[in-house]
């Protein structure tokens, strides 16, 4: 009667959870643990690369250590750390087996009738506090005889479904998975997944390493992947969580790869597929050129994600010449089709001048929640380039929803057709906040929906834009403009030509910086069907 209502209890815990956020708990040995990164350690439990797995509503902790058995985890306290936390809904995956086989150590061994029972141990103790125990057999060992793979788990594994069955406990064979998976490569091939490490490749292992039981980078993601596959039949709730990434970028070794650059540079050229890859929170000090064969791909940011660097236009280069304001970006976007999430672009360098965060070259951009800091020039929509008196019929497409932009003078500069939707817009200074170079003949040029103009403390005389290129158009539909945008609204750069080419206007703007009546007589002021024609030019 017992077993059934704590088994009711976990039923309810887990619905009232639903929607929450998730915490799993990882308890295990080194086949599962997180590892030291020390001297470019390669080594890695599937465990450690398990968090990139799901989205944000799920954390993993990773209790699992190297050496530990059932009896040993527990007679360390490791056990207690974990139950002591617990809280209704909690999940608890439970993966031993590789230490409980050592007779020769009395920590550690467990016979297979005492595994059982400790593994039924942590279970019910998991119910106790209203979690949820997960149950995985043992993941194989690399050992091959005569070309076939050697099962070294038998009773250990048949038990964790014994008591998986008994105690109607979720559960994951990742034993049986591994085994196909491994019999499949074979014996030369696996070792690729293991720790076998040439002499004098890498500096943790400078003599070099074979190892049948550890896992690599590549062998602990394959396995993460695998036990995350499994998710969606034997635990529906965190299958329904899980995101699809080609690539994980983590500074903590939970991913491919440790740094952006790296990702980018591991996108197929030219596909067609979409690209997926998440970066984990962190702070990145790179510079990232994306050349135009790398397209079609979605970049998200898992928490706090920065990009940084500190290049600026004065600044002499390798070859003794300035960089000049392309030279000084951190980051390039020259393939097509790529999607932006949650990530934050920084030119680091202050206020010296142009210096860019972002330069966008390709087309099809879209930058959701995304966030760009800089001073003078922060974003460059450089499109097909600045091409002042000649006609194109079209220029690159860029979208940025619900972002975060700030600057100082021009901070949003360049010909490409960008549309703005409710972005913030805020001045750093006294000064300009657009300056197009939108192209003869192109059907529109910078359009903010929905935006709010900010600024920061002292900032007074802000102009809503002014013509880098004869030909610019901005436009403002229903945005809110603080107290810092002057009344005239738009500048001429001292170019008067430019009155009668540029094309700078605004529909039913609010907030003490909309001032209709006093904006410049060059300026338009858009009825509803215009303000359509405009949106519309953009979907063309």
């Amino acid at each position: 009667m017992k077993r059934v209502f704590l088994l009711i209890l976990c039923i309810l815990s887990s619905a009232f959870v639903c929607g929450q956020t998730l915490r799993v708990y990882l308890v295990g040995d080194s086949t599962c643990a997180t590892k030291d990164l020390a001297k470019q350690n390669p080594e890695r439990g599937w465990g450690h690369m398990f968090q990139p797995l799901f989205d944000a509503s799920v954390g993993v902790e990773n209790h699992a250590a190297n050496g530990r058995s059932t009896k040993s985890f527990r007679d360390e306290g490791r056990w207690a750390a974990v139950y002591d936390k617990l809280q209704p809904g909690d999940y608890v995956f439970i993966q031993f087996g590789h230490n409980d086989q050592k007779q020769n150590d009395s920590t550690r061994y467990a016979s297979s009738e005492q595994y059982a029972e400790n593994l039924r141990r942590y279970v019910c103790e998991t119910r106790e506090k209203g979690g949820i125990p997960v149950l995985l057999t043992p993941i194989v060992r690399r050992r091959f005889t005569d070309g076939v793979l050697v099962d070294t788990h038998g009773l250990y594994a048949a038990a964790v479904c014994r008591v998986a069955v008994e105690e109607r406990a979720p559960l994951i064979d990742a034993g049986r998975l591994t085994r196909a998976w491994i019999s499949s490569l074979g014996d030369e091939r696996s070792k690729a997944y293991y720790m076998w490490v040439d002499p004098g490749t890498n500096p943790r292992w400078p003599d070099g390493r074979t190892d049948n039981t550890h896992l690599n980078v590549r062998g602990a993601r394959a396995v993460a992947r695998m036990i995350a596959g499994q998710l969606p039949e034997v635990v529906p709730e965190l299958g329904r969580r899980l995101v699809d990434a080609d690539f994980v970028v983590a500074q903590d070794g939970s991913g491919d790869f440790f740094t952006l650059a790296e990702a980018v540079a591991a996108v197929p050229d030219f596909c067609r597929d979409t690209t997926r890859i998440t970066v984990c929170g962190g702070v990145y000090r790179e510079k990232i050129a994306i050349p135009a064969s790398k397209r079609n791909v979605v970049l998200e940011g898992r928490g706090d994600v920065t990009v940084t660097w500190d290049d600026y236009a004065a600044r002499v280069g390798a070859t003794g010449h300035p960089l000049g304001t392309s030279g000084s970006s951190t980051v390039y976007f020259g393939g097509d089709g790529w999607t932006v999430r949650n990530l934050t672009f920084e030119n680091a360098a202050g206020p010296v001048g142009q210096a860019v965060a972002v330069q966008c070259l390709g087309t099809g951009l879209h930058f959701i929640g995304c966030r760009f800091l800089g001073n003078q020039d922060t974003l460059y929509l450089y499109g097909a380039g600045n091409r002042d008196g000649q006609t194109v019929t079209e220029n690159a497409h860029i979208c940025f929803d619900d972002c975060y932009v700030e600057g100082t003078t021009d901070f949003i500069f360049g010909s490409a057709a960008a549309l703005f939707r409710r972005c913030e817009i805020r001045s750093k200074a006294d000064s300009y906040v657009t300056a197009a170079s939108t192209c003869r003949g192109q059907p529109c040029g910078l359009i903010f929906v929905e935006c709010r103009l900010t600024a920061a403390e002292g900032v007074t005389r802000c102009w809503l834009g002014r013509p880098w290129r004869d030909y610019a158009q901005t436009v403002f539909v229903e945005c809110y403009l603080g107290a810092h945008i002057v009344p005239e609204g738009w500048h001429d750069w001292s170019r008067p030509q430019a009155r009668r080419t540029a094309f700078y206007a605004e529909y039913h703007s609010e907030g003490p910086g909309a001032a209709p009546r006093s904006r410049v007589g060059w300026s338009r002021q858009l009825t509803g069907k215009e303000a359509r024609q405009a949106l519309e030019a953009f979907e063309k």
